[in-house]
């Protein structure tokens, strides 16, 4: 990819699609030519009218990785608003599938920021897309548990309305900074002033 990828994950009714459109603007202002990918899960159960069976789950995680890189060929930035990893955690958490992890993660190393949308929004019906407030946070832990296991970071975005966008442009900025180099060769990660509270839940990362 030549494009700086960010991906936006994170359980249902978390902002995600909102959050995409208002950092695409911001950075728009800023002269930054800016794709947005919008969730084919999404397009595809408006256009069926039902939620996808188990055998349909692979291409619909195809079809938004084949979609990412797609705009990422012309494009300073790419925010894609989920990416295949959030197909295999659905995956996982309906029909107890595993088998799309390894592909999913591999596609989703390719991001430079990944950034997870917090529980903290009230939870919203939305058709065939939604279950139900009770699969938010199973799936909040299934991804940061693939997440972990393939040790890629992510920065958690909190917070509501302008607070949400500015700590999501935030996350973008720094991670589009020149690293520092720490002792031993080890890059330096962002997380946040709190970084030290293991309960802090503003910014989780693996640890360094």
């Amino acid at each position: 990819m030549s494009a700086f990828v960010v991906a936006l994950l994170g359980a249902e009714s978390t902002g995600k699609t909102t959050l995409a459109q208002q950092l695409a603007k911001a950075l728009r202002e800023r002269g930054e030519r800016v794709a947005v990918v919008g969730e084919y899960l999404r397009e595809f159960c408006d256009v069926q009218a039902r939620t996808p069976r188990i055998d349909e789950q692979r291409g619909i995680a195809a079809e938004q990785t084949r979609r990412i890189e797609a705009a990422a060929q012309s494009h300073d930035i790419v925010i894609a608003d989920t990416t295949a990893l959030m197909i295999a955690v659905y995956s996982d958490q309906v029909f107890e599938d595993l088998s799309l992890y390894d592909e999913a993660l591999s596609a989703h190393s390719a991001c430079q920021l990944t950034l997870l949308t917090a529980l903290d929004l009230p939870w919203q019906a939305d058709g065939h897309q939604r279950d139900g407030p009770h699969v938010r946070e199973p799936v909040d832990a299934k991804v940061r548990a693939a997440l972990d296991r393939a040790s890629l970071d992510c920065s958690i975005v909190f917070g509501h309305g302008d607070a949400r966008l500015a700590n999501a442009l935030a996350a973008i900025d720094r991670a589009r900074t020149p690293p520092e180099v720490l002792p031993e060769g080890r890059r330096w990660r962002w997380v946040c002033e709190r970084c030290g509270d293991a309960d802090c839940e503003r910014h989780w990362l693996p640890s360094l």
